[in-house]
């Protein structure tokens, strides 16, 4: 890649406090989905945004096919922003496959995560033995025929029911970034994600973990918060939102912002 990742992956600071804070946005998104958390934050913290390689604002062509096939890929890219800022230390807040991707980044560098804040995390969508990911494969293989077929009434149908809640503002945001998205990386970041399985990592997490999850979402049931508190590693703390929906900073932001708040408090 000839410019720097930094450039790519549109990487800004914002915010004039003293504490690092990073915010990765999930599935189907950008950094902007964060618009309504900064003013919470900016005082007390500089502020980390990127957007993840596959999201709709970063130059398509920087999308490798043989490199981003695993979680792995996206967490290369992480540590080597934090790497390429001089970050020594931060709090880390990832949505849905940003979840993840921190999950691994602390496994690899534990020293350098104080906390971790895992939105809508899962580890695993699809249904096995005696876990509940909330998907069946067949289901999830007629998703994937829906995206091929048509991409713009999957992402009709699929934005209000990920926003679950009855926000209309926030169902046109998501809207927006998907359709930004170019449908075959969609698709292969969707294939990528419900083919993945990290339930054999959480146990190598120290780092404390706080999940914040949602009454109800569609994408992830709340057992998964439950499996994620028992599996995880270090000391874990569950944050449950009396709302709706797998994008609480779209849909909920200042109920959002609040919870977090309090799971950085906690060290």
């Amino acid at each position: 890649m000839g410019n720097s990742l930094l450039d790519i992956l549109n990487v800004r600071v914002e915010g004039t406090g003293d504490k690092i804070l990073v915010l990765s946005h999930g599935f189907g998104t950008d950094q902007s989905a964060w618009q309504r958390i900064l003013p919470y934050f900016q005082r007390d913290y500089q502020i980390i945004l990127y957007d993840l390689v596959c999201a709709g604002s970063v130059n398509p062509n920087n999308f490798d096919f043989h490199r981003y096939t695993n979680l792995h890929a996206y967490v290369d890219d992480l540590l080597s922003i934090l790497d390429a800022l001089h970050v020594h230390s931060c709090a880390f807040v990832g949505h849905s496959v940003s979840a993840m991707i921190g999950i691994l980044a602390a496994i690899q560098r534990p020293n350098l995560f104080s906390k971790l804040v895992l939105i809508g995390a899962s580890p695993r969508f699809l249904n096995d033995n005696n876990y509940h990911g909330g998907f069946e494969r067949a289901e999830v293989e007629k998703v994937f025929e829906a995206m091929e077929k048509n991409y713009e009434a999957w992402v009709s149908g699929f934005a209000p029911t990920a926003v679950g809640a009855d926000v209309p503002a926030a169902v046109r945001e998501f809207s927006r970034t998907l359709f930004n998205m170019r449908p075959d990386i969609t698709l292969f970041v969707a294939r990528t994600l419900f083919n993945s399985d990290l339930r054999g990592f959480l146990g190598m997490v120290k780092v404390p973990c706080c999940i914040v999850q949602t009454a109800k979402d569609a994408s992830v049931p709340t057992s998964v918060a439950t499996y994620l508190k028992t599996h995880l590693g270090g000391r874990n703390t569950v944050e449950m939102l009396p709302t709706e929906g797998h994008l609480p900073h779209l849909s909920a932001p200042a109920m959002l912002a609040a919870a977090l708040r309090r799971a950085l408090s906690r060290s």
